[in-house]
């Protein structure tokens, strides 16, 4: 499956957890970065 593609599935699933405040905003950013380095997205997605 395509990076950005499943980037952007685990980030919808990220953010829901952050959401229904099961993380920290801490945590979110930390996850949030390593989900980026772990699929090589360099430059931050626009999030509709």
């Amino acid at each position: 499956m395509d990076n950005i593609l499943m980037y952007s599935m685990q980030l919808v699933m990220l953010k829901k957890l952050l959401a229904h405040k099961l993380i920290t905003k801490t945590q979110y950013d930390l996850i949030k970065n390593k989900l980026r380095q772990k699929y090589k997205i360099n430059e931050p997605l626009l999030v509709v």
